[in-house]
């Protein structure tokens, strides 16, 4: 699995979806998940720098995953995703700063395949964040968490990381717009 993680969290920081230190990738199997450790890169992620941790409750090794393990314990919990990305998406974050309750996308494959992304509030690693996020995930690919960053899921760690992209580009072409950027 790690393996499988680290594929994508070279791809994250290589497409400008978030810098090495910042964001987390998890994958769900039965009742446990993989993920990043905390302060791990993202774009050097070895065998070491993941954790296995249950989906049921807290453990003592939470303290070494990430900080936003709470995060992804609840999306799995309320959601049917087996693959979770955290990005700290520059355009994601300004929109989440612009915008009220939801992103609606204006370009055509966001609008199509994004529809409207929800802006959830709540601090980094708390049960608020964790409530928000899995609430929305429930019907939506991705929500913005408010000045903080993109939570995408999927069934795979691939399908997820699409939607990432997406977001970004439709934040990037949504605030484009919004500024009235001209040539």
């Amino acid at each position: 699995m790690w393996r499988e993680i680290s594929r994508f969290g070279k791809k994250l920081v290589s497409a400008g979806l978030t810098h090495s230190h910042f964001g987390n990738i998890s994958m769900r199997a039965a009742d446990r998940m993989t993920i990043t450790r905390s302060g791990s890169m993202l774009d050097e992620i070895d065998e070491l720098q993941v954790v296995e941790v249950g989906l049921r409750r807290p453990s003592s090794l939470d303290i070494l995953a990430s900080s936003e393990t709470v995060v992804h314990r609840a999306i799995y919990k309320e959601t049917s995703a087996l693959a979770i990305i955290h990005t700290h998406s520059p355009y994601a974050v300004v929109i989440s700063l612009l915008e009220n309750a939801f992103f609606e996308p204006v370009d055509s494959e966001g609008s199509y395949f994004l529809h409207r992304v929800p802006i959830v509030e709540g601090g980094i690693g708390t049960d608020e964040l964790a409530r928000n996020a899995s609430k929305a995930l429930r019907e939506h690919k991705a929500c913005i968490a408010r000045g903080h960053g993109v939570f995408i899921q999927g069934t795979t760690l691939e399908e997820a990381y699409v939607a990432a992209c997406m977001v970004e580009h439709s934040a990037m072409v949504g605030y484009l717009v919004k500024m009235g950027w001209r040539w």
